[in-house]
């Protein structure tokens, strides 16, 4: 089922995919004109007029965080520091604040508790990994793993950003996970190069960006969270409760996904790729609650709050991208926009 491999050099750039609306068609139209003209940007009214979780602002909010990573074929870099880009940008993002603290008001405001709400394993889980393992297809898997891919193509970068705001315990146990994610030095063993390979498995294109126009509001939103943590110094307590929430919840589920993977007969490195999650994650999950959530606190105690917002933003959207694609899916539809 492996695709045919590319002949040639290969761009790194993505190609930016199709507008949704109002918001990312303007971006769009921006982006491809030059930064030193004036550019046709939506106004500010538009966002906060849009819906928070919606398709349109989270493809233009996902547009304007990609310019941080690879950028877009035939985009000037430029555009990245662009004042007016990032004005629209902050207006995007307070929607999406907003709407994120609205929604998980009445959830623990410590950590310790935020935590003890995502440890327990229910007897009867129905979640998304749950239903994978029991009753995945393969084209469901496929499905599963084309959306995940923008994130796991990315997989460590957006936690990175919170490196230089760190200090101490939780800088040093940060670096010492990272390093993990990135294959500790060996290319081969990132992680964002063995999903690749199990998207290779599963014949899927692995180049980066490529299934970004197949992917739900919700996917988009999802990865997005990461990316507005990431590049707010004044967020990084919510950026470690994040990523600490991906560590928490990460090893039962990829026991879950391998087991999938394996029923499916998906291939020796779909199975791979979350039989090796299942240790790993096991232990970065003690090191990331002891030591960068730990040391975190103890330097800074005030950011407790944020801590507790980053574990239940995370949860509502995972929650949020397992309800549309399980509904999809009991339909007997595809779960992405374009079905593969």
């Amino acid at each position: 089922m492996k695709p045919a491999e590319p002949t040639g050099p290969r761009r790194s750039e993505p190609v930016p995919p199709a507008g949704r609306g109002e918001l990312s068609d303007g971006v769009l139209r921006a982006l491809r004109g030059r930064p030193e003209r004036e550019s046709a940007l939506p106004s500010d009214g538009v966002a906060d007029r849009t819906d928070p979780y919606g398709e349109d602002l989270h493809l233009a909010l996902y547009l304007c965080y990609e310019l941080h990573y690879r950028g877009f074929r035939g985009v000037d870099p430029a555009w990245e520091w662009h004042p007016a880009l990032l004005g629209l940008r902050a207006a995007l993002e307070r929607r999406f604040l907003d709407a994120l603290r609205r929604d998980t008001e009445d959830r623990p405001h410590g950590a310790d508790e935020a935590f003890d709400g995502i440890l327990v394993e229910p007897v009867h889980g129905t979640g998304l990994s749950h239903f994978l393992r029991d009753e995945g297809e393969l084209w469901q898997l496929r499905e599963y793993a084309a959306q995940r891919s923008l994130y796991h193509l990315k997989e460590a970068d957006p936690h990175a950003w919170v490196i230089p705001r760190l200090r101490g315990r939780a800088k040093a146990a940060m670096v010492a996970v990272e390093f993990d994610e990135y294959g500790g030095g060996r290319a081969d063993r990132m992680h964002s190069r063995l999903f690749a390979e199990l998207m290779a498995d599963l014949g899927l294109d692995t180049t980066y960006g490529r299934y970004v126009g197949a992917a739900t509001a919700e996917t988009l939103a999802s990865v997005n969270l990461m990316s507005m943590f990431g590049l707010h110094r004044a967020l990084r307590g919510a950026l470690v409760g994040h990523f600490a929430a991906v560590e928490v919840t990460s090893s039962p589920a990829s026991r879950r996904l391998a087991g999938a993977m394996r029923r499916a007969d998906a291939g020796a490195a779909a199975v791979h790729f979350y039989a090796e999650h299942v240790e790993a994650d096991a232990v970065h999950e003690q090191v990331v609650r002891r030591d960068v959530v730990g040391g975190l606190l103890e330097d800074e105690p005030w950011l407790e709050a944020d801590v507790a917002f980053g574990v239940a933003a995370t949860d509502l959207l995972d929650a949020l991208v397992g309800e549309r694609t399980l509904a999809a899916w009991r339909d007997g539809r595809s779960s992405l926009r374009t079905p593969l």
